[in-house]
C-alpha cells in the first residue's frame, strides 16, 4: 500500500469496533501504534483498546461519546466508519419501517458520528473519514435491495463530502469489502415473506449469499486493508478489498448496465 505512514501520535476511533471487520480494523490500526477507541451499542474489553458506548442512531449520544473522547484525548486524527448489519427479502414484503432502520444504522449512522467528528477535525485542518461500504453498492444484489441502497448512498455521500472538506485538510474514502467470513452472515435480520409467491427464489438468493459470506475473506485481512487506508496521506475515492472484487467493480463500470444487471440477476435471483 503506498504513502502510508505510521500511527504513532494518532487517534482513531473504530465504530462498530467490537466484532467483525470493525473489530479487525481497530486491533490493526492500534498495532500500528495508534490510540485506538470503539463505539458501539455494547461495551468490550479488547486489549490496548478504550470502549466507548453508544447507538450510531442517536445523534445526541453520539456527540457525547466523541466529545468524551476528545476531552479525554484531546484530538481525534482517524475515523472509522464501520458499524451496520443486514437484511434481506424482497422489496414487495419488506416492511417499510425495516428498510428505515436499514439506512439509519447503515448510512445515517455514519452521517452522525461523522458530523459528531468533523468540527474537531476542522479546527485542526487534519483528519482521515473511512467510510465501510461493500461491493453490494455498485453490485446491487436483489432480495438485499435496502442493503445494497445503503451502502450506495454511502459512497455518493462519501464523493460529495470529500469535496467539503477538502479544503480543511480532511480526507475522506470509501472501503468496499466482499465476501468475509464474520458474525454479519448470522446477525442477518431476514424474511421469507412471499417466498411461495417467488417460487423459493428469495431463499435460494440468501442462502446461497450466506455460503459466499461463510466461505470469504479471513477478516483480519480486511481489517489490515482498512488500517492501511486509513493511514494513507492520499487515498483513492473508493477502493475495494481484494483481487476478484476488484475486477467485479470493473465490469460493473465497463459492461452496458443492462448486461451486468443481468449476470448478477442470474446469480442472485433465479
Amino acid at each position: 500500500m503506498k504513502n502510508n505512514r505510521k500511527g504513532n501520535g494518532l487517534t482513531a476511533l473504530v465504530t462498530g469496533g467490537t466484532s467483525g471487520i470493525g473489530l479487525e480494523t481497530a486491533k490493526a490500526i492500534r498495532d500500528r501504534g495508534c490510540r485506538v477507541y470503539t463505539l458501539s451499542r455494547r461495551p468490550a474489553e479488547i486489549p490496548g483498546i478504550t470502549s466507548l458506548t453508544a447507538d450510531v442512531t442517536d445523534e445526541n449520544a453520539v456527540k457525547g461519546a466523541v466529545s468524551a473522547l476528545i476531552k479525554e484525548a484531546g484530538q481525534l486524527d482517524i475515523l472509522v466508519n464501520c458499524a451496520g448489519f443486514g437484511i434481506s427479502g424482497a422489496v414487495e414484503f419488506t416492511e417499510l419501517s425495516d428498510a428505515k432502520k436499514q439506512f439509519d444504522v447503515n448510512f445515517f449512522g455514519a452521517v452522525n458520528v461523522t458530523k459528531a467528528a468533523l468540527p474537531f477535525m476542522r479546527e485542526r485542518k487534519s483528519g482521515m473519514i473511512v467510510n465501510i461500504s461493500s461491493v453490494a453498492a455498485p453490485v446491487a444484489i436483489p432480495f438485499q435491495a435496502y442493503y445494497s441502497s445503503a451502502k450506495a448512498a454511502l459512497n455518493a455521500w462519501t464523493a460529495a463530502l470529500a469535496n467539503e472538506i477538502r479544503p480543511y485538510g480532511i480526507r475522506v474514502t470509501a472501503v468496499q469489502p466482499g465476501d468475509i467470513r464474520t458474525g454479519f452472515t448470522a446477525a442477518r435480520e431476514k424474511s421469507a415473506r412471499g417466498d411461495d409467491v417467488y417460487e423459493g427464489r428469495i431463499s435460494r438468493s440468501v442462502s446461497k449469499m450466506e455460503r459466499d459470506e461463510q466461505n470469504g475473506m479471513d477478516p483480519a485481512k480486511a481489517g489490515a486493508y482498512i488500517a492501511s487506508m486509513a493511514l494513507r496521506k492520499s487515498p483513492p475515492p473508493v477502493s475495494t478489498i481484494g483481487f476478484s472484487y476488484k475486477a467485479v467493480c470493473a465490469l460493473a463500470r465497463i459492461l452496458p448496465a443492462s448486461l451486468f444487471n443481468r449476470i448478477v440477476g442470474m446469480l442472485y435471483a433465479k
